[in-house]
């Protein structure tokens, strides 16, 4: 297995541009204050002070964002004329105890800029020198449920290369999952789920080949909801915000013309993991949803793969996916 980043055949967009993804790294074990300054050294960049526990770090390839992963503690503030005066007065000694506290349950967050696909071996240099310096990632403690992001660009905004792309996701789902094994903890929330088993039986049927209006519209009925391990309402808030707005109402949502694959665990202080190894499988996706022949097989045999039928019940999709990626050289 290589510790480089491997890059997809379709590295541009149809105008000519290279693609770009955005990452987003939860961790602990770090200080805020140590995270911003061991980024600011490993990235060549300056950190400046945004708010309450955010801070945005200049570099060459744009600005990074440092965060703790929790609003309420982000904005807290003793000092608000609204809180009592016997509260107001406990001041820096109980900020003290709660950011020691919080320091100690809730993730912090790297948020990259949108980064050109030729610059991931930075992130890759990134984790493995924050594991160095004491980074910790989910396999840590069982309330650590961190997670890793990526925000791919996608060649064009054609409803059928997207929905190249949501078959291959949906078929490669099991195997992805058994490959980045969940932590019990994410187990344990609702993130991380797969879209609904209707939707899926919709999306790989034959004749499925929707314009983009119904393409939104049906993943939005069986799916409004961002807690789905490829998330595709920041694209849809992208294309067509109104017709978002129909089916799901959450500030959360950021616009972009990219995909948001959750993935369930940051094994930060894994020795064995690594970025590119998530980057990697993800590049398989890319490269089997830029083979058409290929794609259309593993879809059929998924397709088969959920009928009821005493073959289906006795087999393992993860081990025949597996089986069928190596036939045709996609593991690496």
């Amino acid at each position: 297995m290589t510790d480089t980043c491997a890059m997809p055949d379709i590295r541009d967009t149809s105008d000519g541009t290279e693609r770009k993804v955005g990452v987003e790294i939860e961790l602990s074990g770090l200080g805020y204050e140590e995270l911003v300054r061991l980024c600011s050294q490993l990235l060549g960049g300056k950190s400046v002070q945004v708010s309450r526990y955010v801070s945005e770090i200049k570099t060459d390839l744009g600005a990074f964002t440092i965060e703790l992963d929790s609003d309420p503690i982000k904005e807290l503030d003793l000092q608000d004329p609204r809180l009592p005066e016997s509260v107001r007065e406990l001041g820096g000694h109980a900020m003290s105890v709660i950011d020691a506290a919080a320091e100690k349950i809730v993730p912090l967050e790297i948020i990259s800029p949108p980064l050109p696909f030729s610059e991931l071996q930075r992130i890759e240099m990134l984790c493995d020198e924050l594991r160095e310096a004491g980074g910790l990632g989910s396999r840590e403690a069982i309330y650590y449920a961190f997670g890793l992001q990526l925000n791919p660009e996608l060649p064009d905004l054609e409803p059928s290369t997207l929905l190249r792309y949501l078959r291959g996701f949906a078929a490669l789902y099991e195997w992805l999952k058994a490959r980045h094994q969940l932590d019990l903890s994410r187990k344990l929330t609702t993130y991380i789920e797969p879209w609904s088993s209707a939707y899926i039986d919709l999306l790989i049927s034959e004749d499925y080949a929707p314009d983009m209006r119904q393409l939104m519209e049906d993943y939005l009925h069986f799916n409004p909801t961002r807690n789905k391990a490829l998330d595709l309402l920041p694209l849809f808030a992208h294309i067509d915000s109104d017709l978002l707005s129909q089916y799901v109402e959450d500030h959360r949502i950021k616009s972009r013309p990219t995909l948001h694959y959750r993935l369930p665990d940051c094994d930060l202080d894994n020795p064995r993991w690594h970025f590119s190894t998530v980057w990697n499988d993800w590049v398989m996706l890319e490269q089997l949803v830029a083979n058409a022949p290929d794609l259309a097989d593993l879809t059929t045999t998924f397709r088969q793969s959920r009928k009821l039928s005493l073959r289906n019940l006795t087999s393992s999709w993860v081990e025949v996916t597996e089986e069928w990626l190596r036939e045709r050289d996609y593991v690496v």
